[in-house]
């Protein structure tokens, strides 16, 4: 007799393909996975659990995204490495996994080991990790995410110009340093993600818009410049532009604000909000529907970042900045000047794309 039941993968091969998603995507469906595999969501659901104890992956709304301690794909033993590239991000969770990602997969074909540190945002001086990083002697250069907005930031700057090992910013400007020459960096267009979704909402009809960001985020300053401008150009909230800053997540106001900001939205007539990051847009969907608000009949949302923002339910529109592709650059900008120390600043950036999905629509006649 011929067994006609559906194979179920092992532990093992279920393990394998969520990894190997998590590598692809950055993150995992459980619908997706259900389809994939052919097993029970309640299977996945203990996979994923488990797996989030191992660090490998954060479980969100949906599925889950990669974590801290995803493990890179196996190289061959045979690789010939040429030292050591340094990184300093200011964050191990949201958005820069996907970066980092990027850095690994630039830094094993090009031969480089990568040494990978996570500061934070609070961190007011990078100097004393930065020099511990150097320290490793086989280092030959510096990936760095710096926080600009502290009283050391011009410090940090100026360290890094009198390095001897050469450096590249990965998400920041290019701030001049000594002596006013530019730093070499790596950078999305920001600006023109804002643009992008402003050019969404125009198109669908939406004439009074508004932008939600997140308070001391780099990022933040650049959409909003970005939107501004956009907005001017295709007529959108002509009289009073609609703007508001959101407090920390972990605040205990948040909610608070959420709700407050929902109560001037809907009162000043507007129909759409671009919202940055992917959790507050979440934040701002759940306090609306619960309110009675439809997504996107009575508001669109889209969100900004699109980390996760493809897992909810709706499913978000999300400007996606490129972040595995930011951070190949960035090794391979560094490895370029590593080889060539006397070649031109180069200063690269990279355009985001817009992702339509279930949370944007027409406003109501």
């Amino acid at each position: 007799m011929t067994d006609t039941t559906p194979h179920q993968p092992l532990a093992a091969e279920r393990r394998a393909h969520i990894l190997s998603a998590l590598h692809n995507d950055g993150a995992v469906r459980i619908s997706q996975l259900t389809d994939d595999l052919g097993v029970a969501t309640v299977t996945l659901r203990r996979d994923l659990a488990q797996l989030e104890k191992e660090g490998v992956l954060r479980r969100v709304h949906g599925g889950a995204v990669a974590g801290t301690n995803t493990p890179a794909p196996a190289t061959r033993d045979d690789e010939t490495q040429t030292g050591s590239i340094a990184v300093l991000v200011p964050s191990l969770a949201y958005y820069w996994p996907g970066v980092v990602r990027g850095m690994e997969t630039a830094g094993r074909r090009l031969g480089y080991k990568m040494l990978l540190r996570g500061a934070s945002y609070e961190l007011q001086d990078e100097r004393p990790v930065l020099e511990r990083l150097v320290a490793n002697g086989d280092v030959r250069g510096l990936v760095v995410a710096p926080n600009t907005d502290t009283a050391h930031a011009a410090d940090v700057m100026s360290w890094l110009s009198d390095c001897p090992v050469p450096s590249v910013l990965v998400e920041r400007d290019a701030v001049p340093g000594a002596g006013g020459i530019p730093r070499e960096s790596v950078t999305t267009d920001h600006a023109l993600g804002a643009l992008l979704a402003a050019r969404h909402l125009a198109t669908l009809g939406h004439r009074k818009v508004g932008l939600i960001l997140s308070r001391h985020s780099p990022t933040s300053r650049k959409i909003a410049g970005g939107w501004q401008t956009a907005c001017e150009e295709l007529a959108l909230t002509p009289a009073d532009h609609f703007e508001q800053t959101l407090p920390d997540r972990t605040s205990p106001d948040f909610s608070d604000v959420v709700n407050a900001t929902l109560d001037s939205a809907l009162a000043t007539g507007v129909t759409a909000l671009l919202v940055h990051s992917d959790p507050e847009a979440m934040a701002f969907v759940d306090l609306a529907l619960t309110r009675g608000i439809s997504v996107p009949d009575d508001l669109s949302i889209i969100a900004y970042d699109d980390e996760v923002a493809q897992l909810f339910t709706p499913a978000l529109t999300a400007v996606s900045p490129p972040r595995a592709s930011v951070g190949e650059a960035a090794v391979e900008l560094l490895a370029r000047r590593i080889a060539e120390p006397d070649r031109p600043v180069h200063r690269v950036q990279l355009s985001p794309r817009l992702n339509v999905r279930a949370s944007t629509a027409a406003p109501r006649s």
